[in-house]
């Protein structure tokens, strides 16, 4: 599991409702079983007007906005199906963080397991936000700090908070699985305890 702390970079917005994860990650492409190579077609029906030819009007076909490692949307994105390959091509891309109002809620989860940090914050703050990238063109960065909780764009701080959790699992860069494994000294002792409570429950069937 991939670790974050922070990213300073390029903020680009995209302010829709309700982008889905089949916005995302478009069905045609969920074939096969290798977890990688979805980067390639993040938000394909609207990136390109034909398969392979970018649509210039689209925002992450426009510098310095395809360098982008931030997004700012509106509520409820990550919405619709469960596919997990939703966050995974936003990382492929080059997102570390998406910035929205709401989440769609196994969306949100997901992106912790991916290396990527949802941060919730009221509509106006992302809209001052995004007012201040659409004015510098992108020059002015934003940086999303998951240690402080908080996301500072032109000098201005937001904060934001994440579940402890969750939190703990990106910054170490560990899953559930791992997180239980470190944890294995206390598994041990209590199995210890338990065994001496209740042997007859760690008998073997003949």
């Amino acid at each position: 599991m991939e670790s974050f702390i922070s990213v300073t970079g390029i903020a680009a917005p995209m302010m829709q409702i309700n982008i889905d994860t089949d916005q995302i990650i478009p069905t045609r492409y969920l074939g096969g079983t290798d977890a990688k190579g979805y980067g390639a077609h993040l938000f394909a029906n609207a990136r390109f007007i034909t398969e392979g030819q970018p649509n210039p009007s689209f925002i992450l076909n426009q510098s310095p906005f395809d360098q982008a490692q931030i997004l700012l949307s509106d509520r409820n994105f990550g919405c619709g199906s469960s596919r997990e390959r939703a966050p995974k091509a936003l990382r492929e891309f080059g997102f570390r963080s998406m910035i929205a109002p709401s989440f769609g809620g196994i969306f949100f989860n997901n992106c912790f397991r991916n290396g990527l940090l949802p941060v919730v914050l009221p509509i106006e703050q992302i809209v001052e936000m995004v007012d201040v990238v659409e004015k510098s063109k992108g020059a002015i960065h934003v940086t999303v700090d998951l240690q402080s909780q908080t996301v500072v764009c032109n000098d201005v701080t937001y904060s934001f908070s994440a579940p402890a959790t969750l939190r703990e699992m990106l910054m170490q860069g560990k899953d559930e699985i791992d997180q239980t494994l470190l944890r294995g000294t206390q598994i041990d002792a209590w199995r210890a305890s338990d065994r001496a409570k209740r042997p007859w429950a760690y008998t073997k069937a003949i």
